[in-house]
C-alpha cells in the first residue's frame, strides 16, 4: 500500500509538528481538530517554523510554499475518510483515545493504517477498540 494522504488528529504541539513533517515531505496532509481556533493556531505554528527553517537556509521559499499548500485544515475528519494513514495526536486521555479509534474504525477507509502517538497507553488496548487491530500501530514522535 502506498501512502498518499495523511490525516493528523490534534493540532496541538505534537499534531502540528507531525503535520509539518509530512507536508514538508510531500504528502497531502490533513490536520484535524475539534475547533477552528485550534486549527488556526496549529497552522500558524507550522508557518512560523517553516519560516524559521527558510531564514536559516534549510529550505527555500518555494519549498515552504509547497509544504504549506499540502496542508488542509478540517474540524470534520470524516470528510477525509479516504486517508491512507491516520495519526492520532490528542490529549493523553485513555477514554478519549478509545473513542477516537472506535470512530476511526467505523468511518475511515478500511485499508488505512491507524496510528497513535501515545506514550503511556497500550497500543494493544487501543487496537482492541477496532475491528482491525492488525492495522493499528504506535508511532512516537519527539518534540525537541
Amino acid at each position: 500500500m502506498q501512502i498518499k494522504k495523511v490525516l493528523v488528529l490534534g493540532a496541538g504541539t505534537m499534531g502540528n509538528g507531525i503535520a509539518h513533517v509530512f507536508a514538508q515531505s510531500g504528502y497531502d496532509t490533513v490536520l484535524s481538530d475539534i475547533s477552528q481556533a485550534a486549527l488556526d493556531k496549529g497552522f500558524k505554528t507550522i508557518e512560523k517554523n517553516l519560516t524559521r527553517q527558510e531564514q536559516k537556509g534549510k529550505i527555500t521559499d518555494k519549498e515552504k510554499t509547497e509544504a504549506l499548500s499540502k496542508i488542509t485544515l478540517t474540524t470534520n475528519f470524516t470528510d477525509f475518510a479516504d486517508s491512507d494513514l491516520v495519526i492520532e495526536a490528542v490529549s493523553e486521555n485513555k477514554e478519549l483515545k478509545f473513542k477516537i479509534f472506535k470512530d476511526l474504525d467505523e468511518k475511515i477507509n478500511k485499508n488505512a493504517i491507524l496510528a497513535s502517538n501515545t506514550s503511556t497507553i497500550s497500543i494493544t488496548e487501543i487496537a482492541a477498540k477496532t475491528s482491525r487491530p492488525e492495522k493499528v500501530i504506535g508511532m512516537h514522535f519527539m518534540n525537541p
